[in-house]
C-alpha cells in the first residue's frame, strides 16, 4: 500500500522534472529514463512513455521526430503552456517545501 501511495506522489514530481529538462533542451525517452534512474527513481519505459504522450496531448510538450541512425527518435520540448505551468508549479512547490522541510 505504501509503495502505491509513494508512486502516485512521485509521478507528479516526475512530470515537473520532465518539464524542467524539456525547457532546458530537447529530451527523449531513453535519456529521461537514465536521468531519472541516476536520481534514484525506478521507472519503466512502460510508465514514462505514456506520461510523455499525455503531456504532449495536454499541450505541455511539443514533439519533433528525427532520424537517428536509421531509427525515428521523438524529442520533446516545453512550449509556452508548458513553461507557464512549470513557472507556476515551481513557485507553489517552493512554498510547500519551505513549510515541510523541517
Amino acid at each position: 500500500m505504501d509503495n502505491k501511495v509513494l508512486r502516485k506522489l512521485f509521478l507528479g514530481f516526475i512530470q515537473i522534472y520532465i518539464l524542467h529538462h524539456a525547457k532546458e533542451e530537447a529530451i527523449y525517452g531513453s535519456w529521461m529514463l537514465k536521468e531519472l534512474m541516476d536520481h534514484g527513481y525506478e521507472i519503466s519505459a512502460g510508465t514514462l512513455y505514456p506520461i510523455l504522450h499525455t503531456m504532449e496531448k495536454d499541450e505541455l510538450l511539443t514533439k519533433e521526430e528525427k532520424n537517428v541512425n536509421g531509427k525515428i527518435r521523438k524529442y520533446y520540448r516545453t512550449n509556452g503552456k508548458g513553461e507557464h505551468i512549470l513557472t507556476e508549479v515551481k513557485a507553489k512547490a517552493y512554498e510547500l517545501f519551505k513549510e515541510i522541510k523541517d
